[in-house]
């Protein structure tokens, strides 16, 4: 009884914690809810998002059609609705990417000396360019998809998180026990996991939220550049592009979309924010 009482109140402790948290309470309902409809999106939405009816063509919102129809007679909360299962898996494929590649470059060139000036240089170069403009060229290169938007943005992304990993294993390759493991003879692979990998795991997770919404952010630009993914797909950048030509006499058309995009940012970057003040050490001696 009193081991699990010992386990338990570190978590209790740490849920509270969370709880008590109003950025990542109001960041976590807001992406609930966002990615509630994403999902539930082929059952819940009242139509096909491309389905076409040209008599209700720009219709305002009513409760017929909630957020009104575009310049097709296609219903705009459908489409959004759609559109957002879209941007949820491009973000979410380029934070894994950027997650693996960043990781394993960043603990590379952390880890071992001779490593870390050939990766830095490599990671300075691309971090040169604007986001966007590296995304366009790797996705011009590749041609426009939804797997290879996915890769051009893992890649545009991949740095950030190199950095940070960089500086924190350049920290902890430092640490006493970091050496005593080395001391010891204990294989490479196994401190790296053991005692590198685990104690950058909330750092880790703090930028990949920065990244999330960053990449739903590029994508819709990419999208409303027209070098995203196929505008067959409905995406809230295609429906943004589509709409920008009827601004004065149907501003629903760019409204609905836009105020999907933000906030599901919004979302995003107030869990981040939430995460980061959670896990910052100044922060957890002050509570």
């Amino acid at each position: 009884m009193t081991i699990m009482a010992s386990v338990s109140m570190p978590f209790v402790s740490g849920l509270r914690r969370l709880l008590g948290n109003r950025a990542i309470l109001l960041g976590a309902i807001i992406l609930a809810v966002v990615v509630l409809a994403a999902l539930l999106a082929p059952w819940a939405a009242p139509y096909e998002p491309n389905k076409l009816s040209i008599v209700n063509r720009l219709k305002p919102p009513s409760m017929t059609n909630f957020f009104g129809t575009d310049e097709f007679g296609r219903d705009i909360f459908s489409r959004a609705m759609f559109a957002g299962r879209i941007s949820l898996l491009v973000s979410l494929g380029v934070v894994v990417i950027s997650t693996v590649l960043g990781v394993f470059l960043g603990v590379t060139a952390g880890f071992f000396r001779s490593l870390d000036a050939p990766i830095s240089r490599l990671l300075d170069a691309m971090m040169s360019f604007p986001d966007i403009l590296l995304a366009i060229a790797l996705v011009a290169a590749l041609g426009p998809s939804l797997s290879t938007v996915i890769l051009a943005l893992g890649i545009t992304y991949a740095p950030r998180l190199a950095r940070i990993v960089r500086g924190s294993t350049l920290v902890l390759r430092e640490l006493p026990y970091i050496e005593a493991a080395v001391a010891m003879g204990l294989p490479t692979w196994q401190i790296l996991i053991r005692h590198v990998l685990l104690n950058l795991a909330s750092p880790i997770l703090v930028q990949a939220t920065f990244v999330f919404a960053s990449a739903m952010l590029a994508e819709a630009s990419l999208s409303f550049l027209g070098v995203g993914v196929s505008t067959d797909m409905p995406t809230w950048g295609t429906m943004l592009a589509s709409g920008r030509e009827y601004m004065n006499n149907a501003s629903w058309l760019m409204v609905f979309p836009g105020l999907a995009i933000v906030l599901s940012v919004l979302s995003l970057q107030l869990l981040g924010d939430g995460l980061r003040d959670l896990v910052d050490p100044r922060l957890a001696k002050e509570s």
